[in-house]
């Protein structure tokens, strides 16, 4: 079997608008396309950026949207945040969850499995260097994870300490192996260092979920995002970025969204191209 040509990136304002969605249901033209699987990530994606991830509240009007879709597809969030925050943030129930990258991942059904966990003390150890070693930076916020630590700098606003912290977190990767490096938007992370992320994540609920047949959807904002899209681009599936305040990074997404706003919207329409449940008992 021929390998799949890597996808290639162009700059997130040359892709063409994910909306309307149906136009990318069938890209083939075909009557009858496969059946969906929406995967999503949660901040930036569904919610805008804020300052204290605490503040990221989901909206009630996309809470529904979800709930209606999961009644459809099977839905699931790919988030960075642990398990149960992003889990009870959400609160739509008969969703899959995959958090801290996909570390953490529970099935619809309750079914729940974890990696790396043999790797928690590593965590431990570089935390309390984070924490000792960023105690006198100005607005630098440590926050562990159950599989990663994040180190947000956006309510530092002084650029030599943001270039501090970006050198700190560098030093601390060094010296701890067992763990690597990654970042997003205003973040440093620590995270263990398997081969995993979230498109293995998105890989693994594909097989898990017996989705073999059904083409995934991704809908992602950040760097750590582009993982999921190449999952699904591999799978014949579709990326969606959406772009916030970023308008020139590159991306291997395929379509664009403006805002969690529009992200809504697109969980709306597919809501309404998908067959619904049905309830009758008929």
């Amino acid at each position: 079997m021929p390998a799949t040509p890597a996808p290639s990136s162009r700059p997130i304002d040359e892709l063409p608008a994910a909306l309307p969605i149906e136009p990318w249901l069938a890209p083939d033209g075909g009557e009858d396309p496969p059946p969906l699987a929406v995967f999503l990530d949660y901040d930036g994606t569904l919610t805008p950026i804020v300052d204290d991830p605490d503040a990221a509240l989901l909206p009630e009007a996309t809470r529904r949207a979800l709930a209606e879709l999961a009644t459809r597809t099977t839905v699931a969030i790919v988030s960075g945040r642990d398990l149960d925050d992003v889990r009870a943030k959400v609160a739509v129930d008969g969703l899959a969850y995959a958090g801290s990258h996909g570390f953490d991942i529970l099935h619809p059904d309750g079914t729940r499995h974890q990696l790396a966990t043999e790797l928690t003390p590593a965590l431990d150890a570089a935390q309390a260097v984070l924490d000792e070693r960023l105690a006198d930076v100005a607005g630098a916020r440590v926050e562990r994870k159950r599989f990663a630590i994040a180190v947000h700098d956006r309510q530092v606003d002084d650029a030599d300490d943001r270039a501090r912290i970006a050198e700190i977190c560098a030093e601390v990767a060094g010296e701890h192996p067992q763990l690597r490096p990654t970042g997003g938007k205003r973040i440093h992370e620590l995270r263990p260092d398997i081969d995993w992320d979230k498109g293995r994540a998105i890989d693994a609920l594909l097989d898990e979920l017996d989705l073999g047949d059904h083409r995934p959807v991704y809908l992602g904002d950040d760097l750590t995002d582009e993982d999921g899209f190449r999952a699904v681009l591999a799978a014949g599936g579709l990326a969606v970025v959406v772009r916030g305040e970023e308008r020139d990074r590159p991306t291997i997404a395929q379509a664009v969204l403006d805002d969690p706003d529009q992200a809504r919207e697109l969980l709306e329409q597919l809501a309404a191209a998908l067959p619904g449940t049905d309830t009758t008992g008929a």
